[in-house]
């Protein structure tokens, strides 16, 4: 189990070639397509946890996401082929008592997204961080929606640190910050399309 720090910012193709050129460290490209998952009840978004099945360059990982404090969220992952398979062991690394009980009747994909990501990781000021350039759509019933977003994730250091390099970033390129995840817009998508469920 670990505990994500991360920042969003909204971006466009023109930002993230100019971001992409001017970072240099180890550079890693994925084809990402996510499928997220919830109870037909929605319980899991109502108590702001995220569980996603993932396909990173055709390898299966199922994630759950949930909060800890203000500034950061549980991860726990858990490399299988099926949601299903996955979420016992999911249920069993959280820790978290009734998650369990939320998940009995079973889960329904309810969003999704697909996109390419191009993560940089590099040393800053004694942090390591990574750069994750994304490009895509988010999906929701029969709605998409362009994604082009820049997410800097803590790896090593400090949360003062990971705040500092975001507002230089966020200057330098006069980006916007996006406070709600890919699954959370996704989702609302979803709604739209699907206003009665």
């Amino acid at each position: 189990m670990g505990v994500e720090y991360e920042l969003k910012f909204r971006a466009s193709e023109e930002i993230l070639a100019a971001i992409q050129s001017s970072t240099s460290g180890a550079v890693c490209h994925y084809h990402m397509q996510t499928t997220y998952y919830d109870t037909p009840q929605r319980a899991l978004a109502a108590r702001k946890y995220t569980l996603r099945r993932r396909l990173e360059n055709e390898r299966s990982i199922c994630t759950l996401k949930y909060p800890v404090s203000d500034e950061g969220r549980g991860e726990i992952e858990y490399e299988c082929d099926s949601i299903h398979t996955a979420i016992p062991e999911l249920c069993k690394l959280s820790g978290i008592p009734d998650l369990s009980q939320l998940v009995e009747a079973g889960v329904v994909p309810v969003c999704g997204a697909d996109f390419q990501r191009t993560a940089i990781t590099f040393h800053w000021n004694g942090a390591v961080l990574e750069l994750a350039l994304d490009r895509g759509i988010l999906i929701g019933g029969d709605l998409q929606m362009p994604l082009f977003e820049v997410e800097v994730e803590l790896k090593e250091g400090s949360i003062e640190l990971l705040n500092s390099y975001g507002f230089l970033l966020k200057t330098a390129y006069n980006l916007t910050p996006e406070s709600r995840s890919k699954f959370r817009r996704a989702l609302d998508l979803s709604q739209r399309s699907n206003p009665n469920v």
